[in-house]
């Protein structure tokens, strides 16, 4: 039962890391619509008027808002998984 236990680990922290990654990635987006946002011009920019420049940083709002909610998520899944084995090990420690 240890040995299936640490198997399913091994499985988790590759299955971790791989969204580690992912989250790296959708930061560096984030991070670079922020520079592209910083970068406009105080005045006269040409994104279509208004309406444009709402777009614009609504997409940058959203983007980050996704980044932090991926994080979330990550944590969540990170954390009902250690529960779960956890309590698997306990269980296999009683026996």
């Amino acid at each position: 039962m240890q040995d299936l236990l640490t198997e399913i680990v091994v499985h988790l922290s590759h299955s971790h890391q791989h969204m580690a990654r992912i989250l790296d990635a959708k930061r560096h987006v984030a991070v670079r619509m922020a520079q592209l946002v910083q970068a406009l011009p105080d005045e006269h920019p040409q994104l279509n008027g208004l309406d444009g420049l709402l777009e614009s940083s609504s997409q940058v709002t959203k983007s980050v808002i996704a980044y932090v909610n991926s994080i979330a998520e990550f944590q969540e899944a990170m954390a009902d998984s250690l529960t779960q084995l956890v309590k698997a090990a306990g269980t296999t420690d009683e026996e």
